[in-house]
């Protein structure tokens, strides 16, 4: 299913498509990490971006 980009506001930007190439691809560089790491943080911890965003920082730091 594509992802409807008419469709804006705070559930959508609360979480990360997984699913979707090009989420996975700006979550992965906003953090430094590869493609890889980015997708296995998402099927790992889910989609809530607070939580993959705390997540990326322990990758990051360390």
């Amino acid at each position: 299913m594509a992802d409807d980009k008419s469709q804006r506001g705070e559930p959508d930007r609360s979480r990360v498509a997984g699913d979707e190439e090009y989420e996975v691809d700006y979550f992965a560089q906003k953090h430094g990490l590869t493609r890889d790491q980015a997708q296995e943080l998402i099927n790992r911890h889910g989609n809530n971006r607070e939580k993959l965003d705390a997540e990326a920082a322990k990758i990051a730091k360390g």
